[in-house]
């Protein structure tokens, strides 16, 4: 089963969601801003995306402008910055079995699902 990092709050979260359910697409949510995640979840998330941490940070928004803008944070880090604050995790994030995907274009959602 397919499984949606979401963030309700996030216009692009909610139209993956929608696009699976008007798809038939099972799928399971997981609320990473109301139940965040452990450790041990987002490096496992961190794994299975192939990417350097820094890539699953939402650099523009306020708090990591604020707090973590120019700094040089290793991965161990930006691993810690995210538990403490969700909102700083790219949203949506796909997950299907062993890989993962950022679920922007929905045009490389739809090829993520259906390989």
């Amino acid at each position: 089963m397919i499984k949606i990092l979401h963030n309700n709050s996030c216009s692009k979260s909610r139209g993956i969601l929608e696009y699976l359910d008007e798809n038939g697409v099972a799928f399971e949510i997981i609320d990473f801003i109301n139940e965040p995640l452990s450790e041990m979840e987002l490096r496992t998330v961190v794994k299975k995306l192939h990417l350097p941490v820094k890539d699953m940070v939402r650099t523009n928004e306020k708090i990591y402008k604020d707090q973590f803008s120019g700094k040089d944070l290793g991965d161990d880090e930006l691993i810690q910055m995210l538990l403490e604050n969700p909102s700083l995790i790219q949203r949506p994030i796909i997950i299907k079995g062993s890989v993962a995907m950022i679920g922007r274009p929905l045009e490389n959602v739809k090829f993520f699902i259906e390989k």
